[in-house]
């Protein structure tokens, strides 16, 4: 089975479209995951996510391995059976939610002045060397892995690379990310580089612990590595080299859309596009808004992430085409004002029978008009959420065909 596989490139940019194959299906690419953080897509079910075109998921290592843990996952037949989802999934390393709570942590108990300053002596190390510093909140990164607490009982646990590669194969999930140390936006360089020396360790202990565990596995598995180095042009390019020569089923790109500008963003993956190897899927983790998606797709990504569709759906924001009507294939590419956004709650909405969006055919425009739905949100109806979700993955998923056929 060839994981992998490029049909066609672009030829004004680095764009191209492929298959991923795994033991439980293909995803076309350039795809979008919806986020099942822990099991489940928030307010919709498998089906639903199915009959709207969903090809894979995004699941939690973190919070499944902290409830219902990865044991009670495998005894049920892993993370397919027990959450009923037969296609694809992947799974995260669990670095980004360790990264996160120390964050929130930090940002609560200390001044911007402070923050700086802890940010350049938190951590110092080299290749030979590591002297591990503590964050605050109970997360604390060594040599090994990483100390912390759970939000949920107070137990301290620690998570090392190894630990995250065995959690992830209880869970049984068909894509797995390699445990990185994720960088905080701004990031001092000294900070920068020992977040890329510890991710580009840790990465390696994940290859060979991964490579010694699945040998022998009847179903297949794959493993991805993740770059690093902040928005440091130097540090990305060094972070690219070693992660692309530990060579990984597929490369990732992490620590963005984590505070930094959009347009940094861009200019990490201008700078990192070259050191993607062409036979290998490219993952953008955590992006984005629509725009966002285009313009990281003309810079050879295959894979997307985010919370924006549900979360923002959760609040009644909902995505809308471009007002001039159903938008062609490629206007996707070329009109950065190729679609909006409306607010559901607003009071213009009261008397408006239309649909959310007229050219869109997913289960909300086709049932229910604005009106309706802001009288769900309005009232709190836990229906209202349902709604707004489903119309807002199945927003995403068609950007996602829509660029396809335009490559």
């Amino acid at each position: 089975m060839q994981f992998f596989k490029i049909f066609k490139k672009s030829k004004q940019s680095k764009a191209r479209r492929g298959r991923i194959s795994t033991s439980h299906g293909v995803v076309n690419t350039p795809c979008f995951m919806s986020i099942a953080t822990r099991g489940a897509v928030k307010n919709i079910t498998s089906d639903e996510l199915e009959k709207i075109g969903t090809e894979i998921l995004l699941s939690n290592t973190y919070h499944l391995y902290l409830r219902p843990g990865e044991k009670l996952v495998k005894k049920a037949g892993g993370l397919h059976k027990f959450i009923n989802w037969k296609k694809p999934i992947l799974t995260d390393s669990g670095g980004f939610q360790v990264f996160s709570l120390g964050q929130k942590a930090r940002k609560q108990n200390f001044s911007t002045a402070e923050l700086a300053s802890q940010n350049t002596r938190l951590r110092q190390s080299s290749h030979e060397k590591f002297i591990p510093a503590p964050f605050q909140g109970g997360v604390k990164i060594e040599k090994e892995g990483v100390e912390f607490r759970s939000p949920i009982d107070g137990a301290k646990h620690f998570l090392t690379p190894e630990k995250s590669m065995q959690i992830q194969l209880d869970l049984g999930a068909d894509m797995i990310m390699a445990f990185d140390e994720c960088t905080p936006y701004p990031a001092t360089r000294e900070y920068a580089k020992n977040s890329l020396d510890i991710t580009y360790r840790w990465a390696a202990r994940c290859k060979k612990y991964f490579i010694a565990k699945t040998a022998k596995m009847k179903s297949k598995h794959f493993l991805f590595g993740i770059i690093q180095g902040s928005t440091f042009k130097d540090y990305r390019e060094e972070s690219a080299g070693q992660i692309v020569g530990l060579d990984t089923d597929g490369v990732a790109i992490g620590g963005v859309s984590v505070g930094e500008p959009p347009e940094k963003m861009l200019e990490v993956l201008d700078w990192v596009s070259p050191y993607l190897p062409e036979g290998k899927p490219h993952y953008l983790m955590g992006v984005g808004y629509p725009d966002q998606i285009v313009e990281a797709v003309k810079r050879g990504i295959d894979m997307f992430d985010c919370v924006i569709p549900t979360r923002n759906g959760r609040h009644g924001e909902l995505f809308v085409w471009s007002a001039s009507g159903r938008i062609k294939n490629a206007s996707v590419f070329r009109n950065k004002n190729f679609y909006s956004s409306i607010h559901i709650t607003n009071k213009k909405f009261t008397s408006d029978f239309g649909p959310v969006d007229k050219t869109c055919d997913c289960y909300t425009c086709r049932n229910f008009s604005r009106a309706y739905l802001r009288h769900l949100f309005i009232t709190k109806e836990n229906l209202g959420l349902r709604l707004a979700t489903i119309h807002n993955l199945a927003f995403y998923l068609e950007l996602m065909k829509k660029i396809r056929k335009n490559i």
